[in-house]
């Protein structure tokens, strides 16, 4: 009995390994399956999520997105901005993010006096206001009960009440400004001056006017810009109203961010300068006004006519150029009464995560702002929708088990109007993370700003994603059914440097992927609807920053079907998919390497014009035959700068890099991880940690904001302000030495790129 017993025990010890084999096999087999069904690597799992992501997406939520966020004024720093934040983070935690947070930030911004209202006045010989501008805009039909819309003004103007002859400059750009001076002989040292809106950035207007030497600056909308022929104003058409201001900052930071915290986030325990000497800020009072005040101003000018035709606009006024008035109003002049006052206020960014699956501590981050000047129908509400309506779908596609490889942020940023202060802040309370983690931003302002066809800004890295992506989306175009959005945009916007792809721009500034671009160097991207650029002569879009920016202005006239909003949703999303899903990182270096060569070639041309210059100073952008053949012990001391050697010897890299990618063993993880993290570490190696001459936080070697319009993007700006304008510089051989200075720098930060795409050893 005690035997059988034992026997019988031994045969249930002897089974229990392999019960337990077979146990274990089964579970490894099931949760082998699972990861195989679940795997972000797995292509058709890759491509089937991506698809589902897509059609999740809809026309109708971010419509209703749109009219939700735009039913009140949402100024940062209000508490309707607060609430709205509040909003957006509730909803993206019912969306299924792992987490969405408030953070905060205490930053200067600036705001009008509502005892002391800023206007403009036209004053006689004894100092009576013969004429004043209007305090408001007429509110918009449907929103005359609402409350806290504040009257126009241009944020961080300098407070004053000058009184001046004044000066018609044009656009008050740089060259305005040198006609004025050089060719005209008019000085406007001491005089109000008079500006027109567009073509630059407002606060380089005003720079630009502090270089003059005058004592204020008005800023007005005239019809040409802002005034799209055979279109009636708003309400009846799409057209600026006489009574519509443009509200904007007047800063020139240039990358810095909170003017009180320069290169650090805006905390609590933050050193703060003090209020009246914050980087950046306009020495001058500034305000902006409608056409219907400006007419007044313009209409008895005196002084000479205007140079040429450029120099006029569409108002029933001669457009001469002052200083001061003609006939019966001679003596008068003009006075300005700015009382805006600065103040330091909490603002709130909202952020979002979705933790990545295999790599979380890769991120991809998409980011826009919310803060918007009165209802902001356009800007940024059209993009806080499209954004809010991504953020949904990638819940969506969580909630049902799927998780991305990388770790996707998701920002609702505030303050962009007064200068980008929210995402500037985070970024730099964030660097050190983001400079080690960091893959690509793509940023999620406006998604219109017309209803022509697509515009995109980025990196050369994302060229090539951007393009196939959009061969992937149908056209949202009339007449263009059936036709992918690529097919469209390429037809309407073809490139000038080669007309078999559509044009892609440099990154400027302006919007918030300016600190994470140009100061931090990850790669970054945008997309939005735009106008014509060839056919439409007016400035951005004629309503722009006024009151006039509401919910009707968009379902009425610019995308009634919300269908472009949603193209651009569903690129927007797909490339923020593929960066965070994708095993590669789908950048391409090869076309750095040929955009590098165009800019090189640019500036090249450009330095060409000073030939005698050129050899008279020995400046070169490429060393000689025989300097190259000497060893680098043999060569002069003086040898001049291979910036085109340099170029080449990167795309070289670049080519060998993606040959090499090629070949790589996808099943190595480690092989993949080592040649993804070149990928995302080529833009970091084209900083520079000094920054630009005079610019310190543009850090980006290859692109900046121009210097002259804080809009548009500069290649090799460091070369290219060097040689602005030199020939007028008064020491000529320190003017050459700076060109060569730049070219240096930049020969060795192409070189060094190169170095980085190398075989790791």
């Amino acid at each position: 009995m005690a035997g059988s017993r034992s026997k019988a025990s031994l045969r249930v010890w002897l089974l229990c390994p392999a019960l337990l084999g077979c146990l274990l096999l089964g579970f490894l087999t099931g949760w082998f399956t699972k990861l195989t069904e679940k795997n972000p690597n797995s292509s058709d799992v890759h491509q089937n999520v991506r698809q589902k992501f897509v059609a999740e997406m809809k026309a109708e939520n971010i419509k209703k997105f749109l009219r939700s966020f735009t039913k009140l004024p949402h100024l940062a720093g209000t508490e309707q901005n607060l609430l709205l934040a509040k909003k957006i983070q509730g909803q993206w935690k019912e969306f299924g993010l792992d987490s969405a947070e408030l953070v905060n930030y205490d930053v200067l911004l600036s705001y009008p006096n509502e005892e002391q209202p800023n206007y403009i006045s036209l004053i006689d010989e004894q100092g009576n206001e013969v004429f004043n501008t209007s305090l408001f805009e007429p509110p918009p039909q449907g929103y005359e009960n609402i409350t806290d819309i504040l009257p126009p003004y241009n944020a961080f103007s300098a407070q004053g009440v000058p009184e001046a002859d004044l000066v018609y400059v044009n656009y008050g750009r740089t060259e305005d400004f040198f006609k004025l001076e050089r060719e005209m002989g008019i000085n406007c040292t001491g005089k109000i001056v008079i500006a027109r809106y567009g073509k630059i950035f407002r606060g380089n207007k005003v720079k630009n006017a502090i270089l003059a030497g005058a004592q204020g600056i008005i800023l007005y909308s005239d019809p040409a810009d802002y005034c799209a022929p055979g279109v009636d104003p708003y309400p009846n058409g799409w057209n600026l109203p006489g009574g519509g201001v443009q509200r904007g900052n007047v800063l020139n930071v240039n990358g810095a961010g909170d003017p009180l915290t320069p290169g650090y986030p805006a905390k609590e325990y933050t050193f703060r300068y003090k209020v009246n000497e914050g980087v950046g800020m306009p020495k001058i009072p500034v305000h902006p006004i409608g056409y219907h005040d400006a007419e007044v101003l313009l209409r008895a000018m005196g002084g000479p006519a205007a140079p040429d035709s450029s120099w006029k606009g569409s108002l029933n006024v001669p457009y001469n150029i002052g200083p001061g008035f003609t006939g019966n109003s001679s003596a008068r002049k003009v006075r300005m009464h700015v009382h805006t006052s600065n103040q330091i206020t909490r603002i709130y960014n909202v952020i979002g995560i979705l933790r990545g699956a295999l790599e979380p501590d890769r991120y991809i981050i998409l980011g826009g702002h919310r803060d918007s000047w009165v209802f902001g129908g356009i800007d940024p509400t059209t993009g806080a929708a499209v954004l809010q309506e991504i953020v949904r779908s990638f819940g969506k596609m969580k909630m049902e088990g799927w998780r991305p490889r990388r770790t996707i942020i998701f920002a609702s940023w505030d303050a962009e109007e007064f200068g980008l202060l929210g995402s500037t802040e985070w970024a730099e309370e964030n660097a050190k993370v983001l400079q080690e983690r960091a893959v690509a931003y793509i940023n999620a302002d406006s998604s219109i700003e017309g209803n022509y066809t697509l515009r995109v800004d980025c990196t050369p890295l994302l060229y090539k994603l951007v393009y196939n992506l959009t061969k992937e989306i149908l056209s949202p175009d009339e007449g263009y059914e059936n036709k992918s959005l690529y097919e469209s945009w390429l037809e309407k916007d073809p490139s000038s440097e080669n007309n078999n792809f559509p044009r892609i721009n440099k990154l400027g500034s302006g919007s918030d992927f300016e600190a994470y671009f140009q100061r931090l160097g990850i790669a970054s991207g945008r997309a939005r609807y735009t106008k014509n650029r060839k056919a439409d002569k007016f400035s951005n879009y004629p309503v722009y920053h006024t009151v006039y920016e509401t919910f009707e202005l968009v379902e009425k006239f610019y995308d009634p079907t919300f269908k472009k909003q949603l193209t651009i949703a569903q690129l927007r999303g797909k490339l923020v998919y593929e960066l965070a899903d994708s095993q590669v990182i789908p950048f391409d270096s090869r076309d750095y390497g040929e955009a590098l060569k165009g800019y090189s070639n640019r500036i090249y041309k450009l330095a060409k014009k000073h030939e005698e210059q050129l050899k008279l100073y020995k400046v070169s952008f490429e060393p000689s035959t025989s300097q190259l053949l000497l060893p680098l012990k043999g060569r002069p001391a003086a040898s001049p700068n291979p910036l085109i050697s340099a170029v080449v010897n990167f795309s070289k890299a670049a080519s060998e890099f993606h040959r090499r990618l090629e070949q790589v063993d996808k099943k190595d993880s480690i092989a993949v991880r080592i040649m993804n993290d070149q990928l995302m570490l080529v833009e970091r190696a084209f900083t520079d940690p000094l920054g630009l001459p005079g610019r310190r936080f543009y850090r980006h070697v290859i692109f900046a904001p121009s210097s002259h319009n804080k809009y548009a993007g500069e290649s090799f700006p460091g070369i290219y302000d060097a040689m602005f304008d030199i020939e007028s510089k008064a020491d000529q051989r320190e003017a050459w030495e700076e060109v060569k200075r730049q070219i240096s720098i930049a020969a060795f930060t192409v070189q060094a790129a190169a170095d980085t795409l190398k075989e790791v050893a």
